[in-house]
C-alpha cells in the first residue's frame, strides 16, 4: 500500500512539473509573439520595410509563423501600388545569397557525401584556368570560406551573356589578396563552386539541385526563373531596376570600378520593378537567373525543410539524406570563425552573441537565416526591403538592426 501510495504520489509530482514547465514556456512565448509582432509592425508602419514573413521553430515545433505588410508596396519611380498586394506566409521570395547555402554548398555537401569532391581539393582539378601560379593553391574549401583570394564584386555582365563565357571571364581575372589568408567575401567563389558542381554532376545547376534536394526534401517551391516554371503569382518584390549595382559601376567611391572600363560600353539595365527575376546583376544578366552565388526563389516553408535537414544532422524522417560526419565537418570552425558556406561568427551582427554552433546566413534582398542547435532553435526571416528603393544615401535600408532585435526576443524566450 505504501508503494503505491509512492508511485502516485510520484506520478502527481511529475504531472505537476509537467504542467509547471509547460505553463512557463505558455507565459514566455506569450511575450515573445508580441515582440515579434512589435518589431515588425514597426518597421511596416514606419515605412522602413514593405513587408516580411517569419517562422520560428524550437523543439520541432513552429512557435510563431506570420506575415506583415506587403509583397509590393511601390512600382517605378517610387510610386505608391494602388492597392499594395498584402504579404502571406507563402510569398515566393528572392533568396539572394541564401542561394549560397540553400543551393551550391547543400550541393557541395552531397558530392562530398557521395565521394565525388573533397573541400581540400584544388580548384585547378576541376578547372584549367585555376591550375597555375597562385591560384594552385586555391581549394573548395577556399571558395566556400570567402578565403581564396578572388576579387569581392566583378561587373560580369559587361563582358558576358552567358555561364560558359562567365565562368572563362573569371578564370582570366588576377587574385586581389594572398590566398587563404583573408576572408574576403565573394560572389565569384561560389559562381565557380557552380561550374565544379557542373563539370562533377554533368548536370546543371538548377538540375542537380531539383533532383537532388528540392525533390527529395518537398521543396516545391523553391526553384530559380520561377516566371519560366509557370510561377507568376504571390512573389514578393524587390528592386526598382538596378540602382545599387548601376551606382556600382558609376560611382568609383564604393571601390568596385574596373580600371579601363567604360560604364556606359554597356547598357542593358532592367528599367521597371523585379518581380520573379533574380535581383542580383551578374545572376541575371551574365548567368541567365542561374547562379552558385545568388537566383533561388523559395518560401519560409522550403527553407524550413533543409534547415530542419542540417539541425537533424542530415537525417530527414528515418532517411540519412546526408551522413551526419558530412554535416558536422561543414560547421566546424575555420580561423576567421566561418563554416563551410555558413557564416558562424558570434561576433557578427546578426547572429551577435549567439550561443557557440549558431549559424546563419543573410540574402541583399533582406533575407535571413539564423539556427542556434543548443536550443534546437530557427528563425526565418525573409523581408523584400528593396521593394522601398534606394535612400537619400544611395543604399538600401540596413535590416540588420531588425535580424538582431528578432534574434535578441527569441534568445530571450529560449533561456526562460
Amino acid at each position: 500500500m505504501i508503494k503505491k501510495l509512492c508511485f502516485i504520489f510520484f506520478q502527481l509530482c511529475l504531472i505537476s512539473s509537467i504542467a509547471r514547465s509547460q505553463s512557463t514556456i505558455d507565459n514566455s512565448k506569450s511575450k515573445l509573439i508580441p515582440e515579434i509582432d512589435r518589431v515588425l509592425n514597426s518597421e511596416v508602419a514606419n515605412n522602413k520595410i514593405p513587408g516580411a514573413v517569419i517562422q520560428i521553430k524550437k523543439d520541432g515545433k513552429v512557435l510563431y509563423k506570420n506575415a506583415y505588410g506587403y509583397s509590393q508596396k511601390y512600382v517605378i519611380n517610387h510610386q505608391l501600388l494602388n492597392p499594395p498586394v498584402p504579404m502571406n506566409t507563402a510569398t515566393l521570395f528572392d533568396m539572394a545569397s541564401l542561394t549560397k547555402v540553400i543551393g551550391t554548398t547543400t550541393s557541395i555537401m552531397l558530392l562530398v557525401d557521395r565521394g565525388l569532391v573533397k573541400v581540400d581539393d584544388p580548384v585547378g582539378k576541376y578547372i584549367a584556368a585555376f591550375d597555375t601560379g597562385a591560384k594552385k593553391h586555391i581549394t573548395l574549401r577556399n571558395l566556400l570560406t570567402h578565403t581564396a583570394g578572388l576579387i569581392e564584386w566583378y561587373p560580369l555582365f559587361y563582358f558576358s551573356h552567358d555561364k560558359q563565357t562567365t565562368y572563362k571571364v573569371i578564370g582570366e581575372l588576377p587574385l586581389k589578396y594572398p590566398v587563404g589568408k583573408q576572408r574576403r567575401y565573394s560572389d565569384l567563389g561560389f559562381i565557380l563552386l557552380q561550374e565544379i558542381i557542373e563539370k562533377v554532376s554533368g548536370m546543371p545547376l538548377d538540375k542537380f539541385e531539383k533532383q537532388n534536394i528540392f525533390i527529395p526534401l518537398g521543396m516545391t517551391h523553391t526553384m530559380y526563373n520561377p516566371l519560366q516554371h509557370g510561377r507568376t503569382t504571390n512573389i514578393a518584390a524587390t528592386s526598382l531596376g538596378n540602382p545599387y549595382e548601376t551606382r556600382m559601376v558609376y560611382d568609383s567611391s564604393l571601390g568596385y570600378s574596373v580600371k579601363g572600363l567604360d560604364p556606359q560600353s554597356w547598357n542593358g539595365w532592367r528599367k521597371y520593378v523585379l518581380k520573379g527575376e533574380v535581383n542580383d546583376g551578374n545572376a541575371w544578366y551574365a548567368n541567365g537567373g542561374i547562379a552558385g552565388s545568388a537566383g533561388l526563389f523559395s518560401t519560409v516553408d522550403d527553407i524550413q525543410k533543409l534547415v530542419d535537414m542540417l539541425m537533424n544532422k542530415g537525417k530527414v524522417g528515418n532517411r540519412q539524406f546526408i551522413r551526419s560526419s558530412v554535416i558536422d565537418s561543414f560547421f566546424v570552425k575555420d580561423q576567421f570563425n566561418n563554416g563551410l558556406g555558413w557564416m558562424m561568427d558570434t561576433t557578427d551582427s546578426f547572429i551577435k552573441d549567439g550561443p557557440e554552433g549558431t549559424f546563419g546566413h543573410t540574402g541583399f534582398t533582406g533575407t535571413g537565416i539564423m539556427v542556434v542547435p543548443k536550443y534546437n532553435l530557427s528563425i526565418i526571416l525573409l523581408i523584400n526591403r528593396q521593394n522601398m528603393g534606394v535612400l537619400e544615401s544611395g543604399y538600401y535600408y540596413n535590416v540588420t538592426p531588425v535580424r538582431k532585435a528578432v534574434f535578441e526576443a527569441t534568445l530571450k524566450y529560449c533561456q526562460q
